[in-house]
């Protein structure tokens, strides 16, 4: 009889004692390792002579197989965990793989990373699996755990950082467990859960969150299923939460969860005692909703919920009534026979028929959001007071007329384009920028009217937000800085009346307001570069100092306006100066150029100074106004110039009425209302020529050049 070689001995002893490769990969001693495949069956287990502690668990770590074939752990008795982990060659997990454990109560499969494909039935028949774990790994296709048939009470499911796993199919649950089940999905590449992706489980809490390209939950997504009371969404990029479904959950995370910008129908949200969101204003909405909302009949003994506050509604009124907790309750369910009503109260002595766990569901629970809201967004309308709401539509409507009036008189004007002519089209232009962005602001308050808080981020974080703070930047420091422009030009025209060659050109002044178009257009575009911001607040003002370079942006605007109206008033003091004759010190115009200017001036100080310094000290974070208060100043005295100017600086003047008067002329109206105004400048024009040929004294020339001069800024509408 021939022995065997002393190098097949060597391999048996290897095998049966297990073998340990150069990767670091250890054999089970329960289970058979070949170079491409494993076996742990009740076959290799039996020809282990005793069945240890350790054997229990089995530890596969660096497996250097690149498939596990069918039927590789099949009808292991004792084992109850299998850990698969930190193999670099593992590739496929075949179908069955994991077939009939009876025993078996945990499943981890992590740090594979070229682990690609979990084939369809892989895992099959486990009934006492109560935890199962798939990490860090390549697979693309969400795996099947449809025919595990758990039947334990509380199954955990860890699917996390798989960032190659793109969706959620239909009826990826289904045949998991009957029981109530919690499932970690986080942290894949989840883009969308497709309609009854839950449908058959019962799902105690699902986290999704930190799936940062999870676009989409198809609104049955729920559909057939029971739960979620604990839903996880933060760090996501869902846009919305789907409209059914949600009628179960208890606590609700949605933090950081920029994009999800509006709540579902907050009556599918029946539950709700907790929420962490991202925005304050959604918590206003829920808060809200929460004080208005009926208790009185609970919709989830309707749809198979298990909340009712702390505990499950269903199994708490099945208890008191008699009969199994896994049945519904009918909504007209009737607990007393129409007999039962009509007995005598005296045959029940003092038995108290009154059920204290009946009125667990009728009770009104608090619910709990954060974040609260803070001084930046109180949980109000846009306008705020109901006064408000009628003075912004008003003062629009005035500056959006006004501004547009000046602007088409003087763009269909015969007359030559002038330097003062020009400064009123670039004012008017300004100012009508700030009324239109006060229609947007009434138009949005009164669309979301009681209900703001719903549509509070979608307005505040959208385009239309953006564009009208952009407008009431623009437009204002554009107002201020063509105010400043026009009046230097008048100081600068009235001291060197006598000087013509000294006044200002059109090119020039084209320049100057070129400047200031640029300045405007900076302060404007630098909150949607993320200097400051326009959402912080609901009227699209860039309030955010969170920042030094916002601090320091908001500090300049604010000064920039101050500094401005300094040089107004300095201006006019000197214009009023150079024009009085200090001989006649009382003379009427005198006087009534002195009203006109306390005029101009009061109405850019009610215009800026409240404004100013309240924003100010709101700017060294020291803020001495609410938000709501603000408000008041914002509507009626930020828009004062935007209606005070055109009428001050132009629809009061005789300039623009004879513009205005030829306009109407060559439409057809007022001919002779235009006629006696062409009258008027042709001899306002003899009189400037006649005082300029004149060889008297030099009193007669400054006196000509004077009555000029007094013609000619009431055709360019001055009001000096």
């Amino acid at each position: 009889m021939r022995t065997a070689p002393p190098l097949l001995l060597f391999l048996i002893v290897l095998i049966s004692c297990g073998w340990k490769s150069t990767s670091g990969f250890v054999c089970p001693r329960i289970c058979r390792c070949f170079a491409n495949t494993i076996r742990c069956n009740n076959v290799t287990q039996g020809s282990a002579l005793t069945m240890e502690h350790r054997d229990k668990r089995l530890f596969l770590y660096h497996l250097p197989l690149h498939t596990i074939s069918s039927h590789s752990f099949e009808g292991l008795k004792g084992v109850q965990r299998i850990d698969i982990a930190q193999s670099v060659t593992l590739e496929t997990i075949e179908t069955l793989a994991f077939n009939n454990l009876l025993n078996l109560s945990e499943i981890s499969i992590q740090n594979t990373r070229s682990l690609m494909r979990i084939g369809r039935g892989t895992f099959n028949n486990l009934p006492k699996l109560r935890y199962l774990s798939i990490s860090n790994t390549g697979i693309t296709v969400f795996p099947d755990i449809t025919s595990i048939y758990s039947l334990e009470p509380e199954f955990i499911l860890d699917i996390y950082d798989n960032l190659y796993l793109l969706e959620i199919p239909p009826n990826a649950f289904i045949g998991l467990t009957k029981e109530y089940v919690t499932m970690n999905l986080y942290n894949n590449g989840i883009r969308e859960i497709h309609d009854h992706a839950f449908n058959g489980t019962k799902i105690d809490k699902l986290v999704l969150k930190n799936n940062r390209n999870l676009r989409g939950i198809h609104r049955d997504a729920f559909k057939g299923a029971t739960g979620p009371e604990v839903l996880d969404v933060s760090a996501t990029a869902l846009k919305k939460l789907p409209a059914e479904g949600l009628e179960s959950v208890l606590v609700l995370f949605a933090q950081s969860a920029y994009a999800l910008k509006s709540l579902p129908p907050l009556q599918g949200l029946w539950s709700l005692r907790e929420a962490h969101l991202t925005y304050n204003s959604h918590c206003c909405a829920l808060l809200s909703w929460s004080t208005h909302r009926d208790f009185t009949f609970n919709p989830a003994w309707n749809n198979g919920s298990t909340s009712c506050d702390e505990s499950d509604s269903t199994a708490r009124v099945q208890h008191v009534i008699g009969g199994s907790a896994e049945g519904t309750l009918p909504k007209d369910l009737n607990i007393f026979s129409d007999a039962d009503l009509f007995v005598d109260d005296e045959s029940f002595g003092d038995v108290n028929f009154h059920y204290p766990e009946l009125d667990f569901c009728q009770t009104r629970p608090t619910l709990l959001c954060t974040p609260e809201a803070d001084a930046f967004n109180p949980c109000e309308d846009i306008a705020g007071f109901s006064f408000l709401r009628v003075a912004i539509w008003f003062i629009n409507i005035l500056a959006i007329t006004g501004n547009l009036t000046v602007l088409l008189v003087s763009f269909t004007s015969r007359n030559k384009l002038t330097v003062p002519r020009f400064f009123m089209c670039n004012l008017a232009f300004a100012d009508l920028c700030i009324g239109i962005y006060l229609l947007m602001i009434a138009t949005v308050d009164l669309r979301t009217h009681g209900h703001y808080s719903q549509h509070a981020i979608e307005w505040q974080t959208g385009p239309g937000c953006s564009a009208a703070g952009f407008l009431s930047v623009f437009g204002g420091e554009l107002s201020v800085y063509t105010l400043s422009t026009i009046t230097l030009e008048r100081w600068h025209t009235i001291t060197n009346a006598l000087q013509v060659e000294r006044h200002l050109l059109l090119t020039q002044a084209a320049s100057i307001m070129a400047a200031g178009w640029l300045i405007s257009l900076g302060m404007g575009m630098l909150p949607l570069v993320g200097v400051s911001s326009y959402s912080k607040v609901s009227m699209c003002l860039p309030m955010d100092i969170e920042t030094p370079l916002a601090q320091t942006f908001i500090i300049i605007i604010l000064l920039f306006n101050v500094g401005a109206f300094i040089v107004v008033c300095v201006c006019y003091v000197l214009i009023y100066l150079a024009v009085k004759n200090p001989e006649v010190p009382r003379r009427s115009a005198d006087t009534k150029m002195a009203k006109r200017m306390a005029v101009l001036i009061f109405t850019d100080f009610l215009c800026m100074a409240p404004i100013s310094f309240f924003a100010i000290s709101a700017a060294f974070k020291v803020p001495l106004i609410t938000v709501t208060n603000s408000k008041i100043l914002l509507v009626l005295f930020f828009p004062i110039n935007s209606c005070a100017n055109p009428f001050l600086y132009a629809i009061f003047t005789k300039a623009f009425r004879k513009d205005a008067y030829q306009l109407m002329s060559a439409l057809g109206c007022c001919k002779s209302k235009a006629s006696v105004h062409r009258m008027n400048a042709h001899c306002g024009e003899k009189a400037i020529n006649f005082g300029s040929s004149y060889k008297g004294s030099g009193t007669a020339v400054r006196l000509a050049v004077m009555e000029g001069q007094s013609h000619h800024p009431k055709e360019e509408g001055e009001l000096t």
